[in-house]
C-alpha cells in the first residue's frame, strides 16, 4: 500500500490496545465466538472515511479491497464477517457502552492535530483536513 494512502494516515492514530478489555462485560463466554472488537472498530472506520453507509456494501468493500483489508489487519485470506452478524454486533452489543464515541472523537483529534499533507477524507457530509 502507498505512504500516501489515506488509512497509513489514519493508522498511525487508531490505537485499539485495551479495547478487549474494556468491553469484556458485553461479550459471553457460551455460543459461538463473536467478532473481534478491534475488526469491528476498524471496519466501522474504513465506512466512515469512505462513506460507505450500508453494512453489506461495508463488508463486500473489505472483502475486495486490498488497503481495507491491510487497515483492519485481515491479511488476504482474513475471513470478513457476514453483514448481519456484523450489523448485530454493531447495534447491539454496543449500544450500553460509549466505546464508539470516545474513539471517534479520539480519531478525530489525531486528525485534526496533525498535518498529513493537506489530504482531504469524506467524514460524513462534511470534509475533515488531515
Amino acid at each position: 500500500m502507498p505512504d500516501t494512502h489515506l488509512l497509513r494516515h489514519i493508522d498511525r492514530f487508531v490505537e485499539l490496545d485495551g479495547l478487549r478489555r474494556e468491553l469484556v462485560p458485553f461479550y459471553s463466554e457460551i455460543g459461538r465466538p463473536s467478532i473481534d472488537p478491534e475488526l469491528l472498530v476498524r471496519m466501522l472506520i474504513v465506512g466512515y472515511c469512505f462513506g460507505i453507509r450500508s453494512e453489506r456494501r461495508l463488508c463486500e468493500e473489505v472483502h475486495l479491497n486490498l488497503a481495507y483489508r491491510w487497515f483492519c489487519r485481515l491479511g488476504l485470506d482474513g475471513e470478513v464477517p457476514d453483514h448481519s452478524t456484523f450489523s448485530k454486533n454493531r447495534h447491539g452489543r454496543f449500544r450500553d457502552s460509549d466505546l464508539l464515541r470516545r474513539r471517534h472523537c479520539q480519531l478525530k483529534q489525531g486528525w485534526y492535530a496533525s498535518s498529513v499533507g493537506g489530504a482531504a477524507a469524506r467524514a460524513g457530509k462534511s470534509f475533515a483536513r488531515l
